[in-house]
């Protein structure tokens, strides 16, 4: 058989003609720039990636990038994203979506293909807001955050999209910031790590829109704050952390709690490990708001069989049993009804 080299890609061949109309400042800049640094790195065919949104400020995604892509409707990326991939398995399918559109209009279709673990990547941009409509609250904002929507503030408990994966079994499950000021830029690393793993792959990634919630992540992005409040995750590693890292994340019975390395060895720190979604769970819990730090990092990773893997050989084993199949013939099978005016 005959190889094909394939081209050497940089960042400039994932571009478009297309002016990028997010607004000055916002941090979808930031995963755009990053998502076309990563895929010359990734050695696959260009013209094998598509890329599908639904509706919000990071659903114009597809439009920025050179690859085939489909700007879908609203809630509803997941389900076309889904055909693309049972359709031609052979695609690099990622799907990008916001915390309102995938976790609000569309988290029964983000639920059901995540539990499918269908070979997607996708990117959900939580800015806790819904910044295309000019800045209500969202499923991510948090409880008593003052919006237009809400002038007295939040009463809804705010979903937590690292739990929901994690919840409905995603066997890929990781957050990052868009930015970052603190050294813990690790974007690239958790998107190249994405788009290693064969199955579904849930990336949360925290995003600055700075016209409707400015600086809502800020603890975790900024130079004097991000090592204090953030901890990486590394699989076989203890959880510490701090600008001198001189704290650390223990397990209390049940209760994570900090701890100092003064008083703690660092043998009895918690030690990550991804393939334990109890673990993974707990982890998903911590908040900068109840004084723990906030992992970033991969939370969860497991392999499992992929949908359109077993979809595909289902169907070649039907047609195996009982030969080629006649659409028309399955249409005008069985009993019809011819309906008159």
């Amino acid at each position: 058989m005959t190889q094909i080299e394939l081209p050497k890609y940089t960042a400039k061949d994932f571009a478009t003609d297309q002016e990028v109309r997010w607004c000055p400042g916002c941090g979808d800049y930031a995963i755009l720039a990053a998502v076309r640094k990563v895929l010359p790195d990734l050695n696959h065919r260009k013209e094998n990636y598509v890329f599908v949104s639904g509706i919000g400020c990071s659903s114009r995604f597809p439009y920025y990038m050179g690859t085939y892509g489909i700007h879908g409707i609203h809630g509803r990326a997941p389900a076309v994203a889904t055909g693309v991939k049972a359709a031609n398995p052979e695609l690099d399918v990622w799907l990008v979506t916001g915390d309102g559109d995938g976790l609000s209009i569309g988290g029964n279709h983000l639920m059901h293909m995540l539990r499918r673990n269908v070979n997607i990547k996708v990117l959900l941009f939580n800015n806790r807001i819904y910044g295309l409509t000019k800045g209500q609250y969202s499923p991510t904002s948090l409880e008593g955050h003052r919006t237009k929507s809400t002038p007295m503030g939040s009463i809804d408990h705010p979903i937590h999209p690292i739990s929901f994966a994690l919840g409905v079994e995603a066997t890929f499950v990781a957050r990052c910031t868009d930015v970052n000021k603190g050294g813990l830029n690790i974007l690239g690393d958790v998107l190249k790590a994405a788009a290693n793993h064969r199955g579904s792959a849930f990336v949360e990634i925290y995003q600055d829109c700075n016209v409707f919630n400015h600086q809502a992540f800020f603890y975790a992005t900024e130079k004097d704050t991000a090592r204090e409040t953030t901890v990486l995750l590394e699989h076989g590693k203890p959880l510490v952390f701090g600008a001198n890292r001189d704290k650390g994340v223990r397990l209390n019975s049940t209760r994570l709690e900090v701890v100092s390395l003064d008083k703690v060895k660092e043998d009895d720190l918690l030690f990550h490990d991804e393939t334990d979604p109890a673990l993974a769970f707990l982890l998903s819990r911590m908040s900068h708001q109840q004084g723990m730090p906030e992992p970033v990092g991969v939370f969860h990773r497991i392999h499992k069989p992929c949908y359109e893997d077993m979809l595909t050989a289902q169907m070649n084993k039907a047609i195996e049993q009982r030969g080629e199949g006649n659409l028309e013939k399955l249409i005008h099978s069985g009993s019809t009804w011819t309906v008159g005016e």
